[in-house]
C-alpha cells in the first residue's frame, strides 16, 4: 500500500527551488505525490505523471479574501485523498494547510519552517504575522525549521517543544546538487564569466546573491563596500539578483547600487548561479533573517570565502574561522573589517574556499539530504500508527 503525501506551498517557484529535486525520490520509495499550490496549466502540464496536481488561488502577502476559500478548497482535498502526510511551506500556504489539514484530521500535519518572515517586519505587520506563525505551529503535528538556529530560538521563545520539531541531517530545505556545482569547474567558469562581464584578471570580485532588499542587509552591503573602494582600487561587486524591493532600501543607496561603475549589476536571477559564484573570490551575505540562507552553502561549494550574518541560517551553513567568517547583523564596520582581512590575504582566501568547498559536499549534498528527509517521512507515518 502506497504512502500518500502532499506537498503544499503558495507559488509554483517554491516547488522548483525546494521541493521538485526530490518528487523521483519519494515516487521511488512508494510514496503517492499530491502537490496543492497556485499554478498556471502550463506548469501543470510540465509536473511528472505521478504527481497529481491541485491547482489553488494563492497570493503572496496578507490575502484576507482568499483565505476561506484557500482552507475550505484544501479540506476538501484532504479529506477526500485521505492523505497520511500534509507537509506545508511559505506563510500562507502553511497558514491555510495547518487549518485545512487539522479540519481533515490528516494524522500527520508537517510544517517546514523556512525561515520566520514576521522577523523582517515591524509593527501591527509584525505582530500579525508573529500570530500566525504561532497559529501554524499549534496546528501542525511536526514541525522542522531548515536551520537548527531557528530550532533553538523558536524553542526558547515558544513557538513549539522539543517533542514535535527536529532538523533532517544538517538543515537546509533543498541542500546542494553537487553535479550542478561542480568544484572541478570553477575555473573554467571563473574565466567566462570575468570575460562575458569584461572584468580584468587583476581584479578581486566580491560577491551577492540575492534581491535588493533591506532585509537582506542592502544597506550594509552598500556602505561596505563604498568604504572597502576608499581602501582598495582592485576591487569589484558582482550582484546577482532581482531588484525586487527598491522601495524598501535608501534613495541614497539605490543610487549608488545604480551608479558605481564598479558594481556589477546582473539584472535579475541567473540560471546558471554556479559559474556566477565561481568568478567571486569573496561572498557577502549580510541578510538580517533567513530560513537557512542556500546562497552561503552554493558559494562554498564552489570554493569561495564566506562573509556572513551572525544569524540563524546562514551561521549554520559555515564554519567561523574555517570557511569564512561571521560578523553581528546590522552592522557595517565588522563587515569591512573582516572583508579586508581575506581582500589582503590570497592564501587566506585559498584556504578558505577548499575548506568551505569540502564543508558543503560533505554536509549538505541533496542526494543525501533527500534520503535523510524521505527516513523522516517513513518514521512519522510509523510513529502516527503506534
Amino acid at each position: 500500500m502506497s504512502k500518500k503525501i502532499c506537498f503544499v506551498v503558495t507559488v509554483s517557484m517554491t516547488v522548483d527551488q525546494f521541493l521538485r529535486f526530490g518528487f523521483e525520490e519519494f515516487h521511488n520509495n512508494g510514496y503517492d505525490i499530491s502537490l496543492v499550490c497556485d499554478m498556471d496549466k502550463d506548469y501543470v502540464t510540465g509536473l511528472p505523471d505521478y504527481v497529481h496536481p491541485y491547482p489553488i488561488k494563492m497570493s503572496r502577502g496578507i490575502d484576507p479574501s482568499g483565505l476561506v476559500n484557500a482552507i475550505k478548497t484544501m479540506k476538501r482535498i484532504f479529506t477526500e485523498n485521505k492523505f497520511d502526510i500534509v507537509q506545508y511551506s511559505t506563510p500562507n500556504a502553511a497558514f491555510y494547510a495547518s487549518i485545512a489539514a487539522k479540519k481533515a484530521k490528516i494524522p500527520i500535519r508537517l510544517y517546514c519552517q523556512w525561515g520566520l518572515v514576521y522577523l523582517g517586519f515591524s509593527g501591527i505587520k509584525r505582530t500579525i504575522f508573529k500570530t500566525i506563525e504561532k497559529i501554524i505551529c499549534r496546528k501542525s503535528t511536526d514541525v522542522q525549521p531548515d536551520s537548527k538556529g531557528n530550532l533553538d530560538f523558536c524553542r526558547r521563545n515558544g513557538f513549539y517543544n522539543a517533542e514535535k520539531s527536529r532538523v533532517v541531517w544538517n538543515g537546509s530545505a533543498n541542500g546542494i546538487d553537487i553535479t550542478k556545482f561542480d568544484y572541478s569547474n570553477k575555473e573554467i567558469w571563473k574565466k567566462q564569466i570575468r570575460q562575458e562581464y569584461n572584468i580584468p584578471d587583476n581584479k578581486i570580485v566580491l560577491g551577492f546573491l540575492g534581491r535588493v532588499g533591506k532585509d537582506k542587509g542592502f544597506e550594509e552591503l552598500m556602505a561596505a563596500f563604498k568604504s572597502l573602494k576608499s581602501k582598495y582600487t582592485n576591487i569589484v561587486l558582482l550582484y546577482v539578483g532581482p531588484n525586487e524591493k527598491p522601495d524598501t532600501v535608501s534613495q541614497e543607496s539605490l543610487k549608488y547600487f545604480e551608479d558605481c561603475p564598479d558594481i556589477i549589476y546582473t539584472g535579475g536571477w541567473v540560471d546558471d548561479a554556479e559559474r556566477y559564484y565561481a568568478a567571486m573570490d569573496i561572498f557577502l551575505f549580510p541578510s538580517y533573517r533567513e530560513g537557512f540562507g542556500n546562497v552561503v552553502i552554493e558559494a562554498e561549494a564552489m570554493g569561495v570565502p564566506v562573509v556572513v550574518s551572525d544569524i540563524p541560517g546562514p551561521q549554520n551553513g559555515m564554519v567561523d574561522g574555517v570557511t569564512g567568517f561571521k560578523v553581528p547583523a546590522r552592522t557595517v564596520e565588522p563587515l569591512v573589517e573582516k572583508t579586508s582581512v581575506l581582500i589582503e590575504d590570497e592564501a587566506l582566501r585559498e584556504q578558505f574556499g577548499k575548506a568551505g568547498a569540502k564543508f558543503a559536499v560533505e554536509n549538505f549534498d541533496s542526494k543525501v539530504l533527500i534520503k535523510k528527509i524521505i527516513e523522516n517521512r517513513d518514521w512519522l507515518i510509523e510513529r502516527s500508527k503506534r
